[in-house]
């Protein structure tokens, strides 16, 4: 939920990604350095060079597993807040678009486009899946949107994203951000990926964040009719490559 600061204030919270991920890590690095200290401590009497040496190979092990650890954390808190911001300047929005978030957790890019919106509105779906991201619900979502002041130019809405429920030519844009990879195949990402061209309006635009598999979307969003599909840059955040694929209906 969104947590309160002084003077009563809400402040938004986008959650910490894949947080049993993060657990793991942190985990690891205590478990390396309790070993090292282990084998440091029962055998530095009787074979203190390369008990040493052992202690600092685990202690370095255990220092990378809480890097690791702290990266995640940190690209989570403040490495996304700066990537939607460059996401969505790519859209070059007016202000007056009809705009759909797949995937859309706790509202991380679908309250900044709202924000960039005048008349427009955001239709935000997800299963809120509480794996995918901590403390991860439709209630925190609507009280990041409260906390961001955006709260009546968006609506978040269950949805499969394989599954559409909305009209054919629907939307100005469709956005998703690491989402697509976490369905559980190829069969369903490229459903998805057809579901999103059928909702957008001709000449509609339509905005994938995601990690490896990108070049496929973008095969999977030209053999489909898609025009100007493009990839960026890879960019690194949680320990992974990521880029984005646009692409225009026609």
């Amino acid at each position: 939920m969104a947590a309160t600061v002084a003077g009563n204030a809400a402040s938004p919270d986008y959650g910490l990604d894949s947080p049993a991920l993060v657990r793991d890590w942190w985990h690891r690095a205590g478990w390396f350095f309790a070993m090292g200290l282990g084998v440091w401590f029962i055998n530095h009497e009787e074979y203190p060079e390369v008990s040493a040496q052992l202690f600092a190979v685990l202690g370095v092990l255990a220092l990378a597993s809480a890097g690791v650890a702290f990266y995640k954390i940190q690209s989570s808190r403040q490495g996304k807040l700066r990537l939607r911001e460059q996401l969505l300047d790519q859209l070059a929005i007016q202000g007056d678009e009809k705009i759909l978030d797949v995937g859309c957790g706790l509202g991380l890019i679908s309250i900044a486009a709202a924000k960039r919106l005048k008349t427009g509105k955001v239709t935000a779906i997800d299963t809120w899946n509480s794996q995918d991201i901590s403390g991860n619900s439709v209630e925190a979502a609507k009280d990041n949107a409260k906390a961001e002041g955006v709260a009546e130019r968006i609506r978040f809405e269950p949805g499969n994203p394989c599954k559409l429920v909305y009209p054919a030519d629907q939307y100005d844009v469709v956005v998703s951000a690491t989402a697509l990879h976490r369905l559980d195949d190829d069969n369903q990402r490229s459903q998805a990926l057809r579901e999103m061209l059928r909702v957008l309006k001709p000449g509609g635009r339509l905005l994938i964040f995601d990690t490896e598999e990108t070049g496929y979307y973008a095969d999977i969003l030209r053999a489909n009719g898609a025009q100007d599909v493009q990839l960026s840059p890879w960019t690194f955040l949680w320990c992974r490559p990521w880029r984005s694929v646009t692409g225009r209906k026609t």
